[in-house]
């Protein structure tokens, strides 16, 4: 029953035909794209470790949301770069902080994109850690009440997805709570169920301008070489009330990703990140990859892992491609 009976070749030889028999397809409507949202008016300004990506005033972001909605993508996650930074945080949870305004603003130009916006403290603290210090490392309980009061602020705001990132014990069932308190019961959660302390981070940081003054976030974020662990925290987190959850990245990852997939029964949502991104980047302006074609692949690779939704730096590109 082997060769030449049985021929592999034979669903190979052309691409219509190679297309009949995909088993993973990828579309924009798989794609949720991050914006990082700043302070002031016509503000464009490049991220020096992330080409094609950059922090947007209000207005910008906007068009830029509107030229992601344009090409079929379906939502976009938004991180803000406040002017006022504090020990608490306080311009995350403000009602006229930046996500806040934008997400109105967004929402109100384009009424049928998604809008998410990432609950985490990061970029508002002047010490660039996830929550409050106390005695130098981050208080878990103290944190979940400000995580509580910006979730909330942005369902006021308008938003469609709330999104924790902190990795807080707990913050999933607080948000939950605050938000049917408010009467936003019906606000999904996107939770950043298992977020890894990677390496894969560090252009996000300039991005979003919140690496951390002293420290580093091993003591909440999950140790890269644990698999059973990330389970946990997604059970946890669907316990707690997450509608939907994610891991964080998606590359070195791809293995957890599979896991949650065949465990659960709520949307998978993977983010390649910003490493991820800017390697690719890098390695194709040297003339080293094919960026388009090691584009697709890399995303291809996540759904065929389980994602049912990809964060990704790459949408717009990919997007224009598919």
């Amino acid at each position: 029953m082997g060769f030449p009976i049985h021929r592999g070749r034979r669903l190979r030889r052309s691409e219509p035909l190679r297309q009949l028999v995909r088993e993973t397809e990828l579309s924009p409507s798989d794609f949720i794209y991050p914006l990082f949202v700043t302070e002031g008016r016509g503000v464009r300004r490049p991220v020096s470790s992330m080409p094609g990506i950059y922090n947007l005033s209000v207005d910008n972001a906007v068009e830029e949301a509107r030229q992601a909605h344009s090409l079929g993508i379906p939502a976009v996650i938004l991180f803000g770069i406040p002017d006022r930074k504090d020990a608490k945080g306080s311009s995350a949870y403000a009602s006229d902080g930046v996500v806040q305004r934008a997400i109105s603003e967004v929402k109100e130009a384009i009424p049928s994109l998604q809008l998410i916006a990432d609950i985490c403290l990061c970029e508002y603290t002047d010490h660039g850690h996830c929550g409050v210090l106390s005695g130098g490392d981050v208080h878990n309980d103290s944190t979940l009440p400000l995580l509580a009061q910006m979730a909330v602020s942005c369902a006021k705001a308008g938003v469609d997805i709330i999104a924790p990132s902190d990795m807080m014990d707990g913050r999933v069932g607080a948000i939950r709570k605050a938000l049917d308190e408010a009467r936003f019961e019906l606000v999904p959660i996107l939770s950043y169920a298992a977020k890894y302390a990677s390496a894969f981070y560090g252009p996000f940081r300039e991005a979003a301008q919140s690496t951390p003054k002293s420290g580093d976030r091993r003591g909440y974020q999950m140790d890269p070489a644990n698999a059973r662990e990330a389970i946990k925290e997604v059970l946890m987190d669907i316990d707690e009330g997450a509608d939907m959850v994610m891991v964080k990245p998606a590359l070195s990852y791809l293995d957890v990703i599979w896991r949650v997939k065949q465990l659960v029964n709520v949307p998978v949502a993977a983010y390649n990140v910003s490493g991820e991104y800017s390697l690719v980047k890098a390695a194709s302006q040297n003339g080293w990859v094919d960026y388009t074609r090691i584009m697709l692949e890399i995303l291809t690779s996540i759904k065929r892992a389980g994602a049912d939704l990809i964060l990704t730096y790459h949408a717009l590109d990919a997007a224009r491609v598919l």
